[in-house]
């Protein structure tokens, strides 16, 4: 979109989610036995980014804030990437849900409405 703009798609899958045995928000007091389904760990999302590596001054270092819309939330972003070469790079990023759909009803309401860490390899194509 232009040397400041970027925009992507990223899609996350929980493991580790089987079963769910915890408190559960609509009956006091009560816990509730339940299995999270495919649509309960999926989450995909589009993303837009605003790219500051030109404001900085770095072409390497690339610092960028963003907006995200997905199945469970709207959130925002905050990241950065090194590339090593022209081609090849590591990026660190911190995501936040800003609104959230759903209610606390849901026993799995939290499971992807969380801030998040990400650490992970980036590629220039």
């Amino acid at each position: 979109m232009g040397e400041n703009f970027s925009f992507g798609f990223v899609a996350n899958y929980l493991l580790g989610v089987d079963n769910f045995s915890g408190f559960y928000h609509g009956a006091p007091n009560a816990y509730n036995d339940s299995k999270a389904d495919f649509g309960d760990r999926f989450d995909a999302k589009a993303r837009i980014n605003a790219n500051l590596s030109s404001v900085i001054g770095v072409k390497q270092l690339d610092v960028y804030p963003g907006l995200s819309l997905g199945l469970h939330n709207f959130g925002g972003h905050v990241g950065g990437r090194y590339f090593f070469t022209e081609g090849f790079g590591v990026f660190t990023e911190i995501g936040f849900p800003i609104a959230k759909y759903g209610t606390n009803d849901d026993p799995f309401y939290h499971l992807n409405n969380q801030a998040t860490f990400s650490l992970g390899a980036s590629f220039n194509l």
